[in-house]
């Protein structure tokens, strides 16, 4: 379990590195408030940058003596591989091998190794913290206290930008940004209301809610790349499950206007798990909610993607 105090401890190992994002309000028509909390600002253009920054910005050269490694679809090796060249040492990424190509240039352009492999060893990587033959300090994308103490960052800022919310809606893709947020948020606000969003092509939470278990589902990948699984991760399900109001599987096709609405009312660009929250929030699948924050996440999109997207096409 993870803690405020480690969530504060955090934001002082990265202050400077992270930057404070703005809570703007996004302009339509519904019942509730939308309000866009816009990760995709940070340096690296997702809140990765946190959690990474306060694993690595907080080892110590005895730790990181052998580099660092990790398994990422692309958001979380960009903040691994900035972080590590701050400290001067190598970073090894291990990704899955449909990680978008914009991605992985971003992670070379940070000095990061890549390797890849199917997805299903990729996701053995994640379960087993470890990749046979690359030495470092393993840093998960999800399942580590520092990681999740660093994403706990944005509901500190949150708590100080508005006192309004009551509803939060965050991607899912391990869990470690839901349940670093919902600690911070939850401790000063227990009233506000979290809920998960995930793509209909890998949506484990919704399942799991469903069932009354942990389930397996079945997973596609897409353009939503920062998020769906086919499984949960159990510790940090366990960490966030406690949070969890109730969870949206969202149609590709709502993810996707989800983008172009973000892109025509604030100018900004959305990755596709980074929409997901807004594409729940604009659905009115949150009942009773006056003001809904909704966590963007990230706004590393491949440019032929976007494209088909901004002319009206779900890829």
């Amino acid at each position: 379990m993870i803690s405020v105090q480690q969530i504060e401890q955090a934001r002082r190992v990265i202050e400077g590195h992270a930057v404070r994002t703005p809570l703007v309000k996004l302009d339509v028509e519904t019942d509730a408030e939308i309000w866009l909390k816009l990760e995709l600002l940070q340096p690296v253009r997702s809140f990765k940058i946190r959690g990474a920054g306060n694993a690595v910005l907080s080892a110590s050269d005895a730790q990181l003596a052998g580099g660092v490694l990790t398994a990422s679809a692309g958001n979380m090796a960009q903040g691994l591989a900035w972080a590590a060249r701050l400290r001067g040492v190598p970073a090894t990424i291990v990704v899955p091998d449909h990680a978008p190509q914009t991605k992985l240039d971003a992670i070379k352009r940070y000095g990061g190794r890549v390797i890849k492999v199917p997805h299903d060893e990729w996701w053995q990587v994640m379960l087993d913290h470890r990749y046979e033959g690359v030495d470092g300090l393993f840093v998960h994308p999800v399942d580590d206290d520092k990681v999740m103490a660093g994403n706990g960052t944005i509901g500190l800022e949150l708590l100080e930008q508005s006192e309004d919310f009551d509803a939060v809606v965050v991607p899912w893709g391990g869990g470690g940004l839901f349940t670093g947020i919902a600690t911070a948020v939850k401790a000063a606000r227990p009233d506000v209301r979290f809920y998960v969003a995930e793509p209909e092509t890998g949506a484990p939470v919704t399942a799991t809610l469903a069932a009354g278990e942990p389930v397996e589902v079945d997973y596609t990948p897409s353009f939503v790349d920062g998020s769906g699984a086919k499984a949960l991760i159990p510790r940090v399900w366990e960490l966030g499950s406690r949070f969890v109001e109730d969870a949206f599987a969202l149609p590709l096709t709502e993810v996707a206007d989800a983008v172009r609405t973000v892109a025509e009312r604030t100018r900004v660009i959305a990755e596709g798990a980074g929409a997901l929250p807004v594409a729940a929030a604009l659905s009115g699948r949150i009942p009773g909610a006056r003001t809904i924050v909704c966590i963007v996440s990230g706004g590393n999109i491949d440019p032929a993607v976007l494209a088909r997207i901004l002319v009206g096409e779900t890829p």
